[in-house]
């Protein structure tokens, strides 16, 4: 897996200049991203890149699209096994409303459905495994969609420059204390819990996400806001919970100002806590940075443990048992 993650930056690159042919739906207010797991951690991406634009956008993890979904919605499927049954429903259920829909997986079921049914389908090959082909999956979709999304490509470029440059200190060359993601990977010892803000939830998810299938942990995510208002209250007694903090250098200002009396609150009772902070640029940038050092840092983690972090069993053991 870690080779798989030395070439991020350079799958990106490829993923982005490839030659799939680019769509454009137009006039587009309503957007559904539908995946699970990694696939769902795309649309997680998405719809924070979009959530500052007049787009309305819905994440869906699970099998049943939202009310609210008509003709006029652009239901985006994504499933790097093409057999994922929640995301599969969500495409039968599309197609039975006349949505406009665009499928992404490496085939499977769901290139069988968009062949037999007319719906546009792009094949992306799966990298290792799906959560390992997340830059695959996302700039083969930045590519392919960008100009629907109105994401601009300058800041598609700026996202992948600044991958290389993150890449050079936390690749499998760097062993040494410099490394970013090393350095978290050894910091963690307990139960990592979380804090994000609304706009870098996605790196938080995916973090949490990644935790729980490589290294085998349990993880939590918590809002900074919202746990100003409930999950602070969590630490007036002992535990193995460890703080780690993931901020934006442009958050809005009453949110560094969360950051600053909570990192106020947990050296007042002697909490150690880790900062991490997002390179300067896009919010495409700030997120999938993040999301390579944090991603990196559980794999580190897992060499650590001595855990292999690709093989899944719980997983495999729960799919083996759901009916089709």
């Amino acid at each position: 897996m870690y080779k798989i993650y030395d070439e991020w930056a350079d799958i990106a690159s490829e993923a982005f200049m490839s030659e799939q042919k680019p769509v454009n739906f137009k006039n587009i207010k309503h957007i559904i991203f539908a995946g699970m797991g990694g696939s769902g951690a795309i649309g997680d991406m998405f719809s924070s890149i979009l959530s500052k634009t007049p787009i309305h956008v819905n994440v869906v993890k699970g099998y049943l699209l939202p009310q609210t979904v008509t003709k006029e919605s652009l239901v985006i499927a994504t499933s790097v096994s093409g057999n994922t049954s929640e995301t599969l429903s969500i495409i039968y259920a599309a197609h039975k409303i006349g949505c406009k829909i665009i499928v992404f997986s490496s085939g499977g079921k769901m290139q069988k459905y968009c062949t037999d049914n007319k719906i546009d389908y792009r094949m992306i090959p799966k990298t290792h495994s799906p959560r390992a082909s997340f830059t695959s999956y996302l700039y083969s979709m930045l590519n392919i969609l960008h100009e629907t999304l109105e994401i601009k490509k300058q800041d598609i470029l700026e996202s992948l420059e600044n991958l290389k440059k993150i890449n050079q200190n936390i690749n499998s060359k760097n062993l040494t204390e410099d490394n970013e993601s090393v350095k978290l990977a050894k910091w963690i010892s307990g139960i990592p819990v979380i804090y994000y803000p609304f706009g870098l939830q996605s790196a938080a998810i995916r973090f949490k996400n990644s935790l729980q299938e490589n290294v085998k942990l349990h993880a939590m995510t918590e809002d900074i806001i919202e746990s100003s208002h409930n999950g602070i209250v969590s630490w007036e007694i002992d535990s193995n919970v460890q703080p780690i903090l993931i901020k934006g250098n442009d958050d809005y200002v009453k949110t560094k100002e969360r950051w600053n009396i909570l990192k106020e609150y947990f050296q007042d009772k002697k909490i150690r806590f880790y900062e991490m902070n997002s390179v300067n640029g896009s919010i495409l940038s700030k997120l999938i940075c993040l999301i390579y050092i944090l991603d990196y840092a559980t794999i580190y983690k897992a060499a650590q443990n001595k855990i292999d972090p690709s093989p899944v069993k719980s997983i495999d053991f729960l799919k083996g048992k759901l009916k089709d």
